[in-house]
């Protein structure tokens, strides 16, 4: 029996509450071949050429098509898997497939599994038409380019009862978990307020044009987006090994209020226990021109700030716990208790880390989920049809945090929002705000 969407809405906070820790594996040591999942991989950029070293080397996996519509990045693409079967026959063959149109892989009965590593505004098109067509789905963060897909995937997921990660890999590593774990038992007491520190909303793009060398099918990269003159910042010809700037610009991201709001926001939402929900208000900052500010306000009282300096910043009655890559600091009563930073000359993060469990977590209520390996979590889950530390709830609602701040920087408008329908409560918001007009043929 099919569950409807209101009432899978009403699952969601207490699935994804629900802690969670599989083993290191389910799979068996010494997989057979015709056991193997067998994967695709859409968009073969600086991205995707780290999560296909990452997937190969997972002896469950075997890669058999990748996608890109530039030529260069996506024969490099086949070489390296036809390179790497060659050295390890006993995993695969070199005989990778490699297309232009994603369709070419969503649609092969033999493919159980596909990894989307594109740029934003191409992330929901091949996520859905995969799980349409019986594909798990790995897709990067931020998981959409707007709102409605974000409740697009949501429902796709659940419709066709797949598998979903999104590559929030915060959620990963250990630091952020055992922060979350601190605020969720109350060692810092009560919550007042979450900073998190990333860059600027997205802008219009309104670069020039410039000459594109051939092997780049630009209608195929605009795809969905409104049509943009080929600039190289969008799209750098060749291999390269930097992070393009197609995410600076609303028609194809969402600045890095999406790209790094996507992980550290996630992570507020976990810390304060809201997985399955998240704010009730959006307010801009009060300068129209400013980049930082934004507050998400929360139906507990908790305000989630676009600011600070230190990746992400809880602020307890008690004390305050920080946490970012590599780093993590405990404070109560205005002392130290445990930490290490970056600049730090002694110490190290894991004995930070255990002094923390050790002292305030051993006898813990509350646990959160436990994975190590953000790839091994995502096959484990294929294999056993649980719900992976980020699933489609996680990156969905994590995804619509974002657009959110970003609407209310846009639009300098105050939103109120309702999210458990996930929409725009009366009288506040525009119907524009959750969507883009998609250009055809292309439409979610």
């Amino acid at each position: 029996m099919k569950t409807s969407r209101r009432t899978f809405l009403k699952q969601v906070s207490a699935l994804s509450a629900a802690p969670l820790i599989l083993p290191s594996s389910v799979w068996s040591a010494e997989t057979k071949p015709n056991d193997r999942l067998v994967m695709g991989f859409i968009g073969m950029g600086k991205q995707s050429r780290g999560l296909l070293d990452a997937f190969l080397q997972q002896k469950q996996c075997r890669v058999v098509a990748v996608c890109d519509v530039d030529t260069t990045r996506r024969e490099d693409a086949r070489g390296r898997v036809n390179k790497f079967y060659t050295r390890k026959p006993e995993l695969g063959s070199p005989d990778c497939a490699a297309c232009v149109d994603f369709r070419e892989i969503t649609s092969r009965d033999d493919i159980n599994a596909v990894c989307i590593a594109t740029p934003d505004h191409w992330h929901t098109i091949p996520t859905i038409e995969a799980l349409r067509n019986g594909k798990d789905v790995y897709c990067e963060k931020p998981l959409t380019h707007n709102i409605h897909e974000a409740v697009a995937i949501m429902d796709a997921v659940r419709e066709n009862n797949r598998v979903l990660q999104t590559g929030s890999m915060q959620r990963s590593m250990e630091e952020f978990r055992v922060a979350c774990e601190l605020v969720q038992n109350g060692v810092i007491g009560e919550i007042e307020r979450v900073e998190c520190s990333f860059g600027p909303p997205g802008i219009p793009c309104d670069l020039p044009e410039e000459e594109m060398e051939p092997g780049l099918d630009w209608d195929w990269w605009v795809g969905p987006a409104p049509m943009r003159p080929y600039h190289s910042e969008l799209s750098p010809r060749g291999m390269h090994d930097h992070f393009p700037n197609w995410r600076n610009y609303k028609e194809f991201g969402g600045g890095m209020v999406c790209d790094w709001g996507a992980h550290h926001l996630d992570i507020a939402q976990w810390g304060l226990g809201m997985d399955g929900s998240g704010p009730e208000e959006i307010h801009p900052p009060e300068d129209p021109a400013a980049t930082s500010g934004a507050v998400l306000h929360y139906g507990n009282g908790v305000r989630v700030i676009h600011g600070g300096g230190f990746g992400i910043e809880f602020f307890g009655a008690d004390g305050v716990v920080k946490v970012n890559r590599g780093q993590f600091e405990l404070w109560r009563g205005g002392e130290k208790l445990a930490g290490f930073a970056k600049r730090d000359d002694g110490g190290s993060l894991a004995s930070a880390l255990k002094f923390a469990k050790k002292e305030f977590l051993e006898n813990a209520k509350i646990r959160l989920y436990e994975s190590r390996d953000h790839i091994r979590n995502f096959l484990d889950c294929v294999e056993s049809r649980q719900k992976p530390v980020t699933s489609e709830i996680i990156g969905g609602r994590s995804a619509i945090c974002c657009h959110l701040m970003n609407q209310a920087y846009y639009n300098h408008a105050v939103i109120k929002w309702n999210p458990v329908e996930m929409r725009f409560a009366p009288d506040s918001g525009k119907p524009e705000w959750l969507t883009r007009e998609y250009r055809a043929p292309w439409s979610v």
